[in-house]
């Protein structure tokens, strides 16, 4: 979003009142310090109270009558601090899709003031107003209901990059966070636009030349801190969030591809889709129609689905994939765990690459099918990439092998990437 809106900035600023932070923070904490404070005394009073009135009752129960009230509190203490939070959510959400409305309603004004951009700068215009929409879409799935939708299945789910030494390092967190702490992170990081791309590249070997990024999502949390998809996937999953997150990145994925274009560097881009993002009918369809008016971007985006989930992929996910092939998208098979590949079966469904674990191609005990698995996709045309490569050896070991591709820290570790503009 804030890449979208700083290209079409006015050209005055508006000045804005500085406001103190750190004034709204202490006033909350307060205002909760003292509503903690007056039911502990109510259930204190209550206690003694019960304890005057009735001397010859037993103590344990005057005390038991003041935890019942001191807990009634807390229970109202809580449910109006959630209701607070919602309205605040509910009030950020508002603000942000009227940015993408006055977004909208800016570029329709700078292309009527500006004649001449109606030749040169009409396929651009088009092409953003495509990803506005898209944006303006997410924005609203986010205003619907929060009740946990049915978690989809864990073949279906893509593995975490994270949980390769070739991802991010994990960096050292000021506290851990608990899953709801994780899922209000998630949720907030989705509605101020801070959902981070990460980017690792692929390289021809043994040139190391740079012919494909695979793309990473990263949740920043209001604090800075970053949470890592080991952590936050499973819980986003089962909240029905995952579809949202892989719908951000493939925006931004065709940002990067349509800066590429603009700089004429031929390089193409790995991004990992899961089964709920398949079947979100309403994103696909606007995607699909985003990439129709932008056909010559499609062959440079490639979609990555685990070997667990394309084995357990059932008719309609496979239908699906069937239906972007013919669209002319092409698609890899990562995470790797069993090397009886069907090949006839990708082919058909227009997998153009499989990714590698180096542990896996350098094991000795592999080594005869590796061979052959090599030789039957070179047949094929589809090309092998080898993964976690880490140190000079490793790439050694790797290169008489044959492989043509490989990826790791040893090439370059994910790095953030910096929005279009």
């Amino acid at each position: 979003m804030k890449a979208l809106t700083a290209d079409f900035r006015p050209g005055t600023a508006v000045p804005t009142r500085a406001v103190p932070t750190t004034l709204v923070p202490m006033m909350t904490l307060l205002t909760h310090l003292v509503y903690a404070l007056a039911y502990l005394i109510a259930g204190g009073s209550a206690g003694a109270a019960l304890w005057a009135l009735r001397p010859e009752a037993d103590p344990l129960v005057a005390w038991l009558v003041g935890a019942l009230v001191v807990l009634a509190g807390a229970l109202v203490h809580e449910a109006v601090t959630r209701l607070e939070r919602e309205r605040k959510a509910a009030r950020r959400i508002a603000r942000l899709n009227d940015r993408v409305e006055e977004l909208a309603l800016l570029l329709e004004r700078r292309l009527a003031a500006d004649p001449g951009a109606q030749t040169d700068g009409g396929v651009r215009y088009d092409a953003v107003m495509q990803e506005v929409k898209l944006l303006q879409s997410l924005v609203a799935r986010l205003t619907e209901r929060r009740a946990p939708r049915p978690p989809a299945a864990s073949a279906e789910r893509r593995p975490a990059p994270s949980a390769a030494p070739s991802a991010v390092p994990i960096p050292a967190a000021p506290a851990p966070m608990d899953d709801a702490a994780v899922l209000e992170a998630v949720r907030d990081a989705l509605k101020a636009d801070r959902i981070d791309v990460y980017l690792q590249p692929i390289v021809s070997l043994p040139q190391r030349k740079h012919r494909f990024y695979e793309v990473f999502s990263r949740v920043r949390a209001a604090d800075g801190q970053q949470i890592m998809p080991d952590r936050y996937l499973d819980i986003a999953e089962r909240e029905g969030l995952i579809a949202t997150i892989d719908n951000l990145q493939l925006v931004r994925c065709v940002q990067l591809i349509r800066e590429t274009e603009r700089r004429q560097h031929a390089i193409g881009f790995f991004a990992n889709i899961s089964a709920a993002t398949l079947a979100d009918a309403e994103f696909m369809r606007q995607f699909l129609n985003m990439m129709a008016q932008n056909h010559a971007l499609v062959p440079k985006l490639v979609f990555e689905l685990s070997q667990h989930a394309v084995s357990a992929g059932g008719a309609v996910t496979m239908g699906i994939l069937s239906q972007l092939a013919r669209l002319g998208f092409r698609f890899s098979m990562d995470q790797v765990t069993d090397l009886a590949i069907d090949l006839d079966r990708l082919l058909r469904h227009e997998f153009r690459c499989i990714k590698l674990d180096r542990a896996l191609v350098l094991d000795p005990a592999n080594a005869g099918r590796i061979r052959e698995l090599r030789h039957r996709c070179a047949a094929e045309g589809i090309d092998l990439i080898v993964e976690k490569i880490e140190t000079e050896n490793q790439l050694v070991e790797v290169l008489d092998t044959g492989f043509d591709f490989g990826q790791g820290y040893l090439f370059g570790e994910p790095r953030l990437s910096r929005k279009p503009e």
